[in-house]
């Protein structure tokens, strides 16, 4: 079964890397989901289903976002004063979300996870703008940003891009210093994120062989495997495809995942 799941996974990594290349999207948005549906079929018990996409999505994007920040630092696309101000306070929303996962059901976690997708396709599919209007906020407001956003990405699985971006474009940063920022957060939030369901997982009786806590490892190696493969492919392709149109398709078919997760 481990070659079977390594392989269906490698091809989720492609499908995931490809459509963060395409559509700017994290890859959390595809793999949860995406592993909702699969693991009931290897057995996992409804219980730990949702626990386990999400932290196995977390310890992916651990290694997919530590590239990406190389190359954002390299590049001078991260303003490290505001980065580390939410950073630590991410970490700290990153671990307390994993942990209160824990004790949530595994039904409440797929409530949250499809109204928060919900939420942030409608953005995508709206094309909601933001524009420019303030001056970056006290320490203060930028460290309780950084708590929630960790916080609610820890409970969803993702990065947390989505988020951040707005947000700070909104406080006046530039769109290439907001994703800078945000992807050395998303690293941060996946490495936090993905410690605190591998501990507060250790102690669960009910996970199958090749469970690191929550984290599935079979899983995890066949995404991380082709998921930076594909990227640079998708980030060619949206210089030829009608990304606009496509990013509202998707952001569409998510809504509809979303809900028929939830019924």
């Amino acid at each position: 079964m481990f070659i079977s799941v390594l392989l269906v996974c490698a091809t989720l990594g492609c499908l995931a890397g490809f459509l963060a290349g395409l559509l700017g999207i994290g890859g959390g948005l595809v793999i949860v989901p995406a592993l909702v549906y699969l693991l009931p079929s290897l057995g996992f018990s409804p219980e730990v289903v949702m626990p386990v996409a999400i932290a196995t999505s977390l310890a992916s994007i651990v290694f997919t976002s530590a590239s990406g920040t190389f190359a954002h630092h390299k590049n001078n696309n991260i303003p490290w004063p505001v980065a580390k101000q939410l950073m630590i306070m991410i970490a700290i929303g990153a671990l307390f979300g994993a942990y209160i996962a824990d004790s949530l059901s595994s039904e409440l976690l797929t409530y949250i996870f499809a109204i928060a997708v919900t939420i942030l396709a409608s953005y995508m599919l709206f094309s909601v703008r933001i524009e420019k209007s303030k001056p970056l906020p006290n320490h203060w407001v930028i460290k309780t940003i950084g708590l929630g956003t960790g916080y609610i990405s820890s409970l969803m699985g993702i990065a947390g891009g989505a988020i951040l971006v707005p947000v700070l474009t909104y406080y006046s940063l530039s769109l290439r210093e907001a994703i800078g920022t945000a992807t050395v957060c998303g690293f941060v939030v996946a490495l936090f994120g993905a410690t605190g369901f591998m501990v507060t997982g250790l102690d669960q009786t009910n996970l199958p062989s090749w469970s690191l806590g929550y984290i599935y490892l079979p899983a995890l190696f066949g995404i991380i495997s082709t998921s930076s493969l594909l990227a640079p492919f998708g980030v060619k392709m949206a210089e030829k495809l009608p990304v606009r149109y496509l990013k509202r398709i998707f952001s569409g078919f998510l809504i509809l995942v979303a809900i028929k997760m939830v019924l």
